[in-house]
């Protein structure tokens, strides 16, 4: 992603402060708009000496760009770029080197800005930048070679009214001459002389105009070939690459990837495009309407054919241009629950250029099968027209109206309040469930293009989506697409995805699916760790070895870990929410070791003194965390794992300083060093209402603790061999006798976390 990409994504008080920097000088348009030129001309720093055709360049790029604004709403940029193009050659000309300095400076501080805002250092991309820049050069040389056309095209109209013009006095003086000569006189013998010089000096001026004219049509339709193939290899870089990648890059953000495209950059390639190829088409078309209305005599042996068939070529680029920039900016959601509201937006990249808002366009949503959209598809590539697609169920407000915002040139609609309220599943087979089947939604409009010469019958598919009717499928419908993201090849048949893939990949899409979630990254350890389950067996020591085995998807999320009832993508997809929703800074912070075999636990705290513990994932519990520590006689003990369930009762970190036998995190680093941060501020004052809040205190049964107070596992029906932690009911300030009984714990635990709010878990609470 270029600098001024990352700039336009700041929030609004840093976008200030980038603004700040730019002024008379240096303006803010000539940045924006010749963002892909700067940044690749200045980036790296040149010699002095080849900085001094450095404002020459500068001003010709501004005055190119200016060219290209042609319609009224771009008017205001059009001036401001030519004035700062008439200042920097004013001021600048004779010290190109000090201009060159003062932008270097300007996009240094930028940088700062942008740095200090993410946080993330900015690493240029100049292979890219050049890319782009290549990109804006040659749609800027078409526009010039376009330009050309159009002149060649009024000299040959111009050279054609004039034939037309002599031509006919031509014929005029032959048949005065035809006239006189009828009854010859000495005056008129002089006079038909003096005609007949006049009709051969006609006739050779005629004759050389027929072969420059002739040579000009020629010409002309050889520099209309050649601007409609530059044309179509420019579309295709834009259409082909960048819009493709564009697209993978939203796929691959589901899974957590950021991603590095622009869409409004790649909008202001498309509208170039369009505006020229509207304009190419238009003069192919109004060189076949003055080829017609030429007299025979000048008319070009096939030129007609010619014409027809460029203006074939043009309008089919056009048609490709329109059709492959209505795109879904917003995806809809990839697992859809239904009756659950949801939305989604869909643009169309060359609406403002092309005016396609002067009829505002419906657009209209069903969802279709995975069998559906291959059908859709292959009618497609096969030029027909093709049977509606078959809906295989009911969304609710799936119709809605494209709407233009003149200030960003964007035409598109959002859906906002989209709802499916039910689906017709497809028949499964052998182990298929519901959360692998893959449906998409389609999209579907018509657009009036030139006031309704051209109508384009447009629509675009979203990314597979598994629709789940209850919570508890969701697990499994993040695996199909999850998958499906990461491993899904280019071109594909909607939607093949290999079944089976290298650790190396399975190990990068865990990676950033973690850190996505989590803030955090997973070490190589962490990844080996993942391996080791996934396989269940021992690994080869060499990386490269590890990386090239083969993960199945049925390895991924079909069978049972060992002695397990539950999948390696359930157990790794429960790890990732509980340390989003519960202990994100604890592992951002690298207290959490996490990954770590039991055995390999034990023999690690072993060595240590007692006291010493270590956070891990539990391999039993799905998104249970346990606390193992080292105990007197140095045996280790691990600690019936904490769920979310009870991790919204109470932080980990509290629960750390709870529990006294714990007092240094692995290796030797007290906990208070790095815990206390973490810990909740007791109430130092009553409630409003006059009560005093109690307090839950996590203790150990009275065989691990000299406290003499011991209440039951909360989980019971947990069947782990760890030791149960139980709660203590504390008063604020005060440590009162009492806990919290175990029928009141059952009664809270067995509420759902979306539904703790409306319950009041101190109610029952008795104070001493």
């Amino acid at each position: 992603m270029s600098l001024w990409a990352r700039a336009q994504q700041l929030p609004p008080e840093s976008l200030q402060k980038v603004r700040t920097i730019y002024g008379d000088h240096f303006p803010i348009e000539v940045r924006h708009c010749l963002a892909p030129w700067i940044e690749s001309r200045i980036w790296t720093a040149e010699p002095e000496d080849q900085q001094r055709f450095f404002v020459d360049e500068l001003v010709q790029e501004i005055q190119a760009h200016a060219d290209l604004m042609l319609s009224p709403d771009m008017f205001v940029t059009k001036m401001k770029l030519l004035d700062a193009a008439k200042n920097f050659h004013m001021q600048y000309s004779h010290a190109p080197h000090e201009l060159y300095a003062y932008m270097r400076r300007s996009l240094a501080l930028e940088m700062d800005v942008i740095q200090n805002a993410m946080g993330t250092p900015y690493v240029a991309q100049p292979q890219t930048e050049r890319k782009y820049s290549e990109l804006i050069t040659g749609l800027q040389t078409v526009r010039q070679k376009v330009s050309m056309v159009g002149e060649e095209i009024r000299s040959l109209q111009a050279n054609i009214e004039s034939f037309s013009l002599q031509y006919h006095e031509c014929l005029k003086n032959k048949g005065h001459m035809n006239y006189l000569q009828q009854s010859m006189t000495n005056e008129r013998r002089d006079l038909v002389a003096c005609l007949r010089v006049q009709i051969e000096e006609t006739e050779r001026k005629l004759n050389a105009l027929v072969a420059q004219i002739s040579q000009s049509q020629m010409e002309l339709v050889d520099h209309m070939k050649e601007n409609i193939a530059n044309l179509r290899q420019l579309q295709s870089q834009v259409l082909d690459e960048e819009l493709i990648k564009w697209k993978r890059e939203q796929q691959l953000s589901g899974n957590g990837v950021p991603m590095q495209s622009n869409l409004n950059t790649i909008q202001e390639w498309c509208e170039l495009l369009a505006d020229l190829i509207w304009t190419t088409r238009q003069q192919v078309n109004n060189v076949a309407r003055i080829n017609t209305k030429t007299i025979v005599e000048l008319r070009q042996p096939h030129l007609a054919e010619m014409l027809d068939e460029m203006s074939k070529q043009v309008t089919g680029l056009l048609s490709t241009l329109v059709t492959s920039t209505f795109v879904i900016e917003k995806q809809p959601p990839q697992v859809m629950k239904t009756n659950t509201r949801f939305t989604a937006t869909v643009r169309l990249l060359v609406g403002g250029q092309l005016n396609v808002y002067m009829t505002p366009p419906r657009v209209n949503v069903v969802i279709i099968s995975e069998q559906q959209a291959q059908l859709l598809l292959k009618s497609e590539t096969q030029a027909g027209k093709g049977k509606q697609p078959v809906e295989c169920g009911d969304i609710l407000n799936n119709s809605g109206s494209m709407e233009y915002q003149p200030t960003s040139r964007q035409l598109s609609v959002s859906f906002r309040n989209m709802q499916l309220r039910k689906i017709k599943r497809a028949e499964k087979k052998g182990t298929e469930s519901v959360m692998d089947e893959k449906l998409t939604l389609l999209f579907q409009s018509q657009f009036n293009v030139g006031g309704g010469e051209l109508v384009f019958q447009v629509w675009t598919l979203s990314l597979p989506v598994v629709v789940i009717v209850h919570g508890n499928q969701e697990p499994h419908g993040w695996a199909t697409v999850t998958w499906d993201n990461a491993f899904s090849p280019p071109g594909r048949v909607p939607f093949a995805v290999p079944d089976k893939v290298t650790w190396g990949q399975l190990a990068e899409t865990l990676r950033i699916k973690f850190c996505s979630a989590t803030g955090g990254d997973l070490s190589e350890d962490n990844l080996r760790f993942l391996a080791e389950k996934i396989f269940r067996t021992s690994l080869p020591l060499n990386n490269i070895e590890l990386n090239a085995m083969p993960v199945s998807w049925t390895q991924f999320c079909k069978d049972a870990l060992p002695e397990r009832n539950f999948t390696f993508w359930e157990w790794f997809y429960m790890v990732v929410k509980v340390t989003r929703d519960y202990l994100r800074t604890l592992w951002c912070d690298h207290l959490i070791m996490g990954f770590i075999q039991k055995k390999q636990a034990e023999e690690m705290l072993s060595k240590c003194p007692a006291g010493t513990f270590l956070l891990r994932f539990s391999d039993s519990e799905l998104g249970g965390i346990t606390i193992a520590w080292v105990g007197e006689g140095n045996e280790v003990f691990s600690l019936q794992p904490f769920t979310s369930r009870d991790l919204m009762l109470r932080s980990l970190a509290d629960r750390v300083l709870d529990l006294t036998q714990l007092q240094f995190l692995y290796p030797n680093i007290a906990k208070d060093d790095v815990f206390s941060k973490y810990y909740t501020k007791p109430e130092n004052e009553m409630l409003k209402n006059g009560y005093v809040k109690p307090v839950l205190v996590t203790t150990l049964p009275p065989y691990m603790s000299s406290s003499p107070a011991y209440a039951h596992s909360p989980d019971s029906h947990r069947n782990t061999p760890s030791v149960q932690s139980s709660y203590f009911s504390a008063a604020t300030p005060a440590q009162t006798d009492s806990f919290m009984d175990s029928e009141l714990f059952e009664q809270i635990r067995a509420f759902e976390p979306d539904g703790m709010d409306e319950f009041d878990i101190y109610s029952n609470m008795s104070m001493k």
